[in-house]
């Protein structure tokens, strides 16, 4: 992860977002709502921008950050999205309405891990963003690697957990961090381990790892 100097100076380089994504980002503040770090969001576009995904699947919506921002930099695009928490997804959906990007961005409430069935129907999805449940990434890599196509990718986002996933685990105070920690150690392992796909981690905002299938 870049040190707090280096991630000062980036930042300071990323270009003013319009009026209504920066209020976004000060509700996302003052409520306490995690949405993705700006340098690692500004990765994210970036990457997306190159591949120009035409539908993308996320799972963990939040109050709507991330899957305007895609919105807005890939026109082109689908994006089908799901959130677990009721009071964030009716905070997405006011945020989505008042953009106007209800035709573009699909919103589902509820478990991904019980959606698959209504998931599906919008599918196959040229990207993958895991931005949830960090305990669950595995669960949901399974459950919706299938509904990728041939050249799709898979952004994860917190993969590093703010360093914590290179410590000594007994270094954590709970038992759930550690808990929660060895579980996304074992997620990263499989990323980098599993046959057919490569992965490589960026070390912005709080790690993003990038997953796409081998040539063959």
């Amino acid at each position: 992860m870049l040190n707090e100097d280096v991630l000062t100076y980036v930042e300071s380089l990323i270009p003013e977002r319009p009026q209504y994504v920066e209020q976004i980002e000060e509700f996302a503040l003052k409520h306490d709502v995690p949405i993705m770090e700006k340098s690692g969001i500004e990765v994210l576009l970036l990457l997306l921008t190159m591949q120009q995904p035409k539908k993308i699947f996320e799972i963990g919506t939040a109050i709507g950050y991330s899957a305007i921002r895609m919105a807005l930099s890939l026109p082109n695009t689908h994006i089908v999205t799901v959130e677990l928490d009721e009071v964030r997804y009716k905070q997405a959906a006011l945020h989505i309405k008042e953009l106007g990007l209800e035709n573009r961005i699909k919103l589902f409430l509820g478990d991904a891990l019980l959606l698959s069935d209504d998931i599906s129907k919008h599918g196959p999805f040229d990207a993958f963003f895991i931005d949830a449940t960090k305990a669950k990434y595995s669960k949901f890599f399974d459950l919706y690697e299938p509904m990728l196509t041939k050249d799709g990718i898979i952004y994860t986002d917190n993969v590093l957990f703010k360093g914590t996933v290179a410590r000594d685990r007994s270094e954590l105070k709970t038992r759930r961090q550690r808990t929660l920690v060895r579980k996304l150690d074992e997620y990263n392992q499989m990323l980098f381990s599993k046959e057919g796909y490569t992965s490589t981690m960026i070390p912005v905002g709080d790690g993003l790892a990038v997953t796409r299938r081998k040539e063959v």
